[in-house]
């Protein structure tokens, strides 16, 4: 991403669209600070929530530039979610939809990252926040049925299986199960899944989870990555359909759900709901949500 697309994108951010100088102030004061004083930096953010960031981490220094990088995604949980709920978090790299999730909101969860030096900042991450009785974090992939796989394992939020005759020098073997044989005897509220284009196995891993009528929401990242494998997104929206799932995106400051009849062409994730009324009420009824002063 040039140096042109972030400032547009951070300075046209609903948080930041009416302060662009104050944004690109704090963008260039992370730009210098952390190059000059290289290391960890401990960042508060929501709802007394933290989380633990080096220069070069785009899972969440776009949340030092925006406060919430992926506003409508990270949005949604923050209404939708209740203490008693359990998230799901699928690719969940270092940790910023859980930690919103378990830590600013209080449910409990699962987060699955299967790149181990990925997975080593995410356990750290939780326990900046205490979320070590809260969060069961698996260092493993997850797909249509247990065995191995390779994985990038440089590439930051990119990280991603290798598709057939892919190659790549640093790539690791990883654990894969299924979210079936994991969640058997749980009861999940909200899931993420971002795994670069492997949704579909994930989802073929999945059935008796997707069937579960405590699952209201998914927040699924489709940005045509599955072509790697030669996946066709319409078979997700297809799979999704069955289950009684609808696509949508969400407006945080009216609290509004858009329906789109097919995927969010307007951002990497597309929201798939099931029983829109019961959603829109949890959505319209969950408290205010406060960030650097400005409240939605």
């Amino acid at each position: 991403m040039s140096l042109l697309s972030i400032l547009k994108f951070i300075t046209t951010h609903p948080l930041n669209k009416d302060e662009k100088l104050k944004t690109i102030v704090r963008f260039a004061k992370w730009q210098i600070g952390s190059r000059l004083v290289p290391g960890e930096i401990i960042c508060d953010w929501i709802n007394g929530s933290k989380f633990l960031v080096r220069n070069g981490e785009a899972g969440l220094t776009g949340n030092i530039y925006t406060g919430l990088h992926e506003f409508p995604d990270m949005g949604f949980l923050l209404h939708v979610l209740r203490s008693n709920d359990l998230f799901i978090d699928v690719g969940a790299n270092v940790g910023s939809y859980t930690i919103l999730a378990c830590s600013a909101i209080g449910a409990s969860g699962y987060a699955f990252e299967p790149v181990p030096t990925t997975y080593k900042r995410l356990i750290e991450n939780i326990r900046l926040n205490h979320l070590e009785n809260t969060v069961k974090c698996l260092n493993i992939g997850i797909g249509r049925e247990p065995g191995i796989i390779e994985f990038t394992s440089d590439m930051d939020t990119e990280n991603h299986a290798l598709a057939d005759g892919e190659k790549h020098a640093n790539a690791i073997r990883v654990e894969v199960s299924s979210l079936d044989a994991v969640l058997k005897d749980e009861s999940p509220v909200l899931m993420k899944i971002d795994v670069e284009g492997y949704e579909t196995p994930v989802l073929e891993g999945a059935s008796e989870t997707l069937k579960k009528q405590t699952l209201h929401s998914v927040i699924m990242e489709l940005n045509g990555s599955g072509k790697r494998y030669n996946f066709d997104e319409s078979r997700i929206l297809e799979m999704m359909s069955d289950y009684g799932f609808r696509t949508y995106s969400y407006d945080p400051l009216n609290r509004n759900l858009i329906n789109l009849h097919g995927k969010n062409l307007n951002s990497g994730n597309t929201l798939f709901i099931r029983d829109e009324t019961a959603v829109l009420e949890k959505l319209r009824n969950s408290p205010m949500v406060t960030i650097r002063g400005k409240r939605f």
